[in-house]
């Protein structure tokens, strides 16, 4: 759109919706029409809407006010050296796989994923460009923002920019990302001589509202208007059904809901809820449901059985004895060097202690472990990567590497400062399921490096803090199911049969995904489905449990 074409409105497409400058339409229905030309799994923004109630009288059944808050920021005394610096440098997009990764992100965070043939034939477009940050000393894609200049757009009397699309990656251990992101577009359209910056943000973003104001942003009286379509439904549609569930949970609720398929909430607090279509009713806990029996359920959930069972099927586990004594617990330490203890029961990780190697730390590992169930387990330590599976009515769904808990020093905040800091951004990315304990596990890591809680971690150092990958304690997953052998599938859904469980997440370690060999160390009969996105794992739940509503329309 050019500004000779002002007459009719202007507006810009950004990849994952246009951007409209509704100011420019001449009256409410102009505003209206455009937003029914919104391409299907898009989302349009009408922007600087002077009148929203006119717009809104239009169509009352099919748009709504945003109820986002348009924050503002002043450019003429910006210079941005009062930002605080972060480990990250902030580029354009450099190739096509990178858009990929940006979208990954964007999935990863909730947000509307961008058509790549549009943002990389725009790359040179300097109305609209994105910027992605990276580690200091990787290529890796950590955040992105995008940035419109508005005066490029049509003839704006305000001479002003705006910020859309800041994600950084929920699995970042790297802070002041987002930081670095607002600041380098503040900086970039401050150079052009532009007087303002705008961004749109939900009241319940109390993070990212704190970040815009420590920058000088400021809220403004501006409204925006979109149109109700199954992307925008959470913004205007009562959430109440899915009031205290976690995002274990609510992955499968809001599936559910798109099949028009009945949600009872049973008790949210403990992830219950009741489906119900037609004739058909089935309580779920999360993504455990009435079509596990408790046989199953009880297989997984002794961990000792479960290695026995897959042991005699002929699948790979690590040697495991139940604790007795002292000295049979030593004497197994030194056949194999290295330990892991852990309950027989448990799960979310629980008195597990990793890769132990001293007899000390292991009594220790014990008492612990006992605190959680009365017998205890000691397994041999095998090193690999940690690969989760899951498995889906007998099919292999989505396979997702884990990595523990890291952070990244800064030289100038303390290991429990940074802790806090990784912390609190799990928390946010998983609706407050994942954080990194200081407990004896985390402190017997960072004591083996030789540093202790308040030590202050010199600037680009990474240090590991957990020696296990759960992702309740703070671990970071990586999709890799699309590289996963054919092996390791064949031995996943032969785990699965076994064990006679239609929905299970096997924990395997391997030295590579791709290639053959592998040990099965756990099976968890309510695997977190929510960690696999973009994989459909809360689609093939739902069709496992209503298959009839495989093909069903979703809602408009």
């Amino acid at each position: 759109m050019t500004k000779t074409e002002q007459h009719a409105g202007s507006f810009i497409d950004v990849g994952w919706g246009r951007l409209i400058f509704a100011h420019t339409y001449p009256d409410a229905q102009s505003v209206a029409d455009v937003l029914f030309q919104e391409k299907p799994d898009h989302r349009d923004i009408a922007f600087y809407v002077n009148d929203p109630q006119l717009v809104l009288g239009v169509a009352p059944q099919d748009l709504f006010l945003d109820p986002s808050t348009t924050y503002r920021l002043g450019l003429k005394e910006w210079s941005g050296d009062d930002s605080p610096a972060a480990p990250v440098r902030v580029t354009n997009i450099q190739s096509r796989e990178e858009i990929d990764e940006i979208n990954r992100i964007y999935l990863a965070v909730g947000m509307v994923p961008v058509d790549p043939e549009v943002v990389w034939q725009s790359r040179d477009d300097e109305r609209f460009q994105y910027y992605v940050a990276r580690p200091e000393d990787s290529d890796q894609i950590v955040g992105v923002s995008l940035g419109i200049d508005h005066t490029l757009c049509f003839d704006d009397m305000f001479n002003s920019s705006s910020l859309w699309a800041l994600a950084v990656d929920p699995q970042s251990h790297l802070p002041g990302v987002g930081m670095a992101l607002v600041s380098h577009l503040a900086s970039v359209f401050a150079s052009r001589g532009r007087d303002l910056m705008d961004l749109s943000v939900l009241p319940e973003s109390e993070a990212a509202i704190k970040l815009y104001e420590s920058l000088g942003f400021t809220p403004v009286p501006v409204f925006a208007i979109k149109r109700r379509n199954h992307i925008n439904e959470p913004l205007y549609v009562p959430t109440d059904v899915q009031e205290g569930f976690n995002p274990y949970a609510c992955i499968i609720i809001e599936e559910a809901l798109r099949r028009g398929i009945g949600v009872e909430p049973l008790d949210p607090p403990r992830g219950y809820f009741r489906l119900g279509h037609g004739n058909r009713r089935i309580t779920c806990r999360e993504s455990l449901s009435d079509l596990t029996s408790s046989i199953a359920m009880s297989r997984c959930a002794d961990k000792q059985l479960t290695s026995e069972l897959l042991a005699n099927a002929g699948l790979q586990v690590p040697e495991q004895i139940v604790y007795s004594d002292d000295e049979q617990a030593l004497q197994f330490l030194k056949k194999h060097g290295r330990v892991v203890v852990k309950p027989l029961e448990g799960e979310q990780g629980a008195g597990v202690s990793v890769d132990l190697q001293t007899a000390e730390h292991v009594l220790a590992a014990i008492e612990q472990a006992s605190s959680h169930c009365a017998t205890v387990l000691l397994e041999q330590f095998v090193v690999g990567t940690d690969l989760r599976i899951i498995v889906i009515n007998m099919d292999v769904v989505a396979a997702a590497t884990r990595k523990p808990a890291e952070i990244v020093g800064t030289g100038e905040h303390t290991i429990e400062q940074l802790l806090e800091k990784v912390s609190r951004r799990r928390r946010a990315a998983t609706g407050g399921e994942s954080e990194i304990p200081i407990d004896d596990e985390t402190l017997r890591c960072i004591q083996s490096e030789g540093l202790e809680l308040q030590d202050v971690l010199q600037e680009g150092r990474l240090l590991q803090v957990r020696r296990t990958a759960n992702l309740h304690t703070g671990g970071t997953i990586h999709d890799v199911t699309a590289n996963l052998s054919e092996t390791l599938r064949e031995a996943a859904i032969k785990a699965a049969m076994v064990l006679e469980i239609p929905v299970v997440g096997l924990d395997f370690l391997v030295p590579s995904v791709e290639g053959g060999q592998y040990y099965i160390i756990e099976a968890n009969e309510r695997p977190g489905l929510a960690n696999h996105e973009p994989q459909p794992t809360a689609e093939r739940f739902i069709d496992l449990l209503f298959p009839y509503t495989i093909n069903a329309p979703t809602k408009p």
